[in-house]
Order: structure tokens, then C-alpha cells, then sequence
């Protein structure tokens, strides 16, 4: 393997450590811990809702959504190839109006700039979003990328 691939949850490559403190942030609602993981210019993409741009739009999302379903997610697993990772991960949750926790798991995509995360597409199939529209990312420039539309 070589030094630009990596692939373990545990410790090790710089891009695991800062999603992990991302997750840490949004764990534990602190937007300036957040903040610190994101360029000005975050992008995040969903499968479920418009992208959410810019870091203090992105931190504020996180700590009114994640305390809202009790959120709490975990990285899984990670494999890197610089500038990107590409993650697992699990979010134990609690669903409005069911009251049980359950698990959801996903993936994700990461562009890096330096040490700051510069956009995140994340993907997941959450059973209380069940629509055509989210099989794909919402706002994501597909054609513009190169993908097969």
C-alpha cells in the first residue's frame, strides 16, 4: 500500500483524525469544534435535501439537527487516496415519532484542501426518506463532474 492509501478506523492517516473530530463536533453540538475541520467554503451534499455551503451554514445545520434525533455517529472505515477519503460510518439515531433508537449506516466522500475538509457527499438510505428524487445527491453537478447522467 502505498503512502497516499490507507485503509484502517483506528488511528493513522491525518484525514481520519480530523473527520473524527468533525464527528466530535457534531457529537457534541460544538460549532467552533466543527468549524475547525471545514474550509470558509464547505460544501456538503445530500441524498435527501439541498447541499448545505459554507462552514458556519454546515456547523449550525449539525448542532440543530443532530441534538433534534439525538444523533451520534461513529467512523467505521476509511480508505484515502490524497486529496479524498472515502469513509463507512453508523449514526445511532432516534426517529421522530418512534422513540426507539435505531442504527443507520452510510458512506461517505471527502475532498480535502490542506487539513480542512472542502466537501463531503454523503450517501445513505434511510428508510423514512423514501422518494425517487434521493437516489442521488441534490444540487450535485453530475454532468459538470463527468458522471454518466
Amino acid at each position: 500500500m502505498s503512502s497516499s492509501e490507507f485503509s484502517r478506523t483506528a488511528t493513522g492517516h491525518p484525514y481520519a483524525d480530523i473527520i473524527r473530530t468533525y464527528y466530535q463536533g457534531c457529537n457534541t453540538a460544538d460549532v467552533d469544534l466543527m468549524k475547525s475541520t471545514f474550509t470558509d467554503d464547505v460544501v456538503h451534499y445530500f441524498v435527501d435535501h439541498a447541499p448545505v455551503i459554507g462552514a458556519d451554514a454546515l456547523a449550525n445545520y449539525w448542532n440543530k439537527i443532530g441534538p433534534r434525533t439525538q444523533a451520534n455517529w461513529t467512523l467505521d472505515h476509511i480508505i484515502v487516496q490524497e486529496p479524498e477519503a472515502v469513509i463507512e460510518w453508523s449514526m445511532a439515531w432516534v426517529p421522530s415519532g418512534t422513540g426507539v433508537e435505531e442504527i443507520l449506516r452510510g458512506s461517505e466522500w471527502y475532498v480535502f484542501k490542506g487539513d480542512k475538509i472542502q466537501e463531503i457527499r454523503s450517501y445513505h438510505n434511510n428508510f423514512y426518506l423514501q422518494k425517487p428524487e434521493n437516489r442521488e445527491l441534490h444540487g450535485y453537478d453530475y454532468a459538470g463532474r463527468g458522471y454518466r447522467t
